[in-house]
C-alpha cells in the first residue's frame, strides 16, 4: 500500500496509509472521486456502476479471479466484489447510480462482464478535460460538469432502458434530502404512497438493493464528501446520519474497501 509521508504526533512519528489525496464531489445520481496517490484498497462491493480512468498511468483491478489485470480505464458493475490498486498514480473514479438514466444504459450495455476494460483512445478522450481541470484546481461546479459529461459520452445517445418507478424515484429524492435525520422504511413508503411491505418489494425490484442497504450507501457517500470538503470525520458521520464515526468506518470499508481516514483532502 502506498504510504503518506510521516506525520509527527508528539515525540512519535507515525506513518499513515493513504488511499488517495484529492476531492470527492456529489450530485443527484452520481459522484466524482479524483486525485493522486491512489493506493491499494481492500476487496469490496457497492451499489453504483463504477467508471475508473487513469489520469497519468495505468492501474490494476481484480474481481473473483486471483490475477490482477492492468487497465487505463474500466467499468465495474454494481454489487460485484472487486479490488483496486492505483499503484500510487492519479485516477478518476466516477460512480453512477443504476437508478439514474446513464446508469441504466451502462448497466444494460456491460451487465455481462463484472469488470469491463475500456479502450485507450476512449479513456484518453474522456480524461483529457478532467485532467486539465484538476491540474488547474477548477471549481467544484466545473469538475462536476465535466464528470457528468464524461459519463454521458460513455453512455452515448441510447435511451435509458425504462425509467425507475416514479414512486421509488420520489422516495429516493426524499431520502437524499434528509440523511442527517433518522429514516425508516415506513417513512419512505409513506412518501411513495405505498404500504411498507409493497414498498419493500418494489424498492428491491427497481434498484436491486434493499432500502436499508441503499440508505447506508447514500449515507457513506455523503459523509465522505462532507469530510473531503473540510468537516472532521466525526462531524461528517453525524451529518450523514451515522450513529458514530466507527459505524461510518465499518460501512466505508465494506463499500469502498478503505478506512475513511486514509482519504486525504487535497
Amino acid at each position: 500500500m502506498d504510504m503518506h509521508p510521516p506525520i509527527e504526533t508528539g515525540a512519535t512519528a507515525s506513518r499513515r496509509p493513504v488511499a488517495g489525496v484529492g476531492r470527492v464531489l456529489l450530485w443527484s445520481g452520481g459522484s466524482l472521486w479524483i486525485g493522486r496517490q491512489a493506493g491499494r484498497v481492500e476487496r469490496h462491493a457497492h451499489h453504483a456502476v463504477q467508471i475508473t480512468l487513469a489520469l497519468d498511468a495505468s492501474f490494476r483491478m481484480r474481481g473473483d479471479a486471483a490475477d490482477w489485470h492492468e487497465h487505463h480505464g474500466a467499468i465495474v458493475m454494481p454489487h460485484h466484489a472487486h479490488q483496486f490498486d492505483g499503484c500510487g498514480h492519479a485516477v478518476v473514479h466516477l460512480f453512477v447510480e443504476p437508478e439514474a438514466a446513464p446508469g441504466r444504459v451502462l448497466l444494460q450495455r456491460h451487465a455481462s462482464t463484472a469488470i469491463a476494460d475500456l479502450p485507450r483512445d476512449i479513456v484518453d478522450a474522456l480524461v483529457r478535460p478532467l485532467r486539465h481541470a484538476h491540474a488547474q484546481r477548477a471549481h467544484d461546479e466545473t469538475l462536476v460538469a465535466l464528470a457528468r459529461q464524461a459519463i454521458a459520452e460513455l453512455a452515448g445517445p441510447a435511451p435509458a432502458p425504462g425509467s425507475v418507478d416514479p414512486r421509488i424515484g420520489r422516495s429516493i429524492a426524499w431520502v437524499r434530502q434528509r440523511l442527517d435525520a433518522p429514516l425508516s422504511l415506513a417513512d419512505a413508503a409513506a412518501v411513495a404512497h405505498l404500504s411498507p411491505s409493497r414498498f419493500r418489494h418494489l424498492f428491491v425490484a427497481q434498484t436491486g438493493i434493499s432500502f436499508r442497504a441503499y440508505l447506508l450507501w447514500a449515507r457513506v457517500e455523503t459523509a465522505v464528501a462532507a469530510a473531503m470538503a473540510g468537516q472532521s470525520w466525526t462531524a461528517a458521520a453525524q451529518h450523514a446520519g451515522f450513529a458514530d464515526s466507527a459505524h461510518l468506518s465499518r460501512t466505508c470499508r465494506r463499500m469502498f474497501g478503505i478506512a475513511p481516514a486514509t482519504l486525504v483532502r487535497e
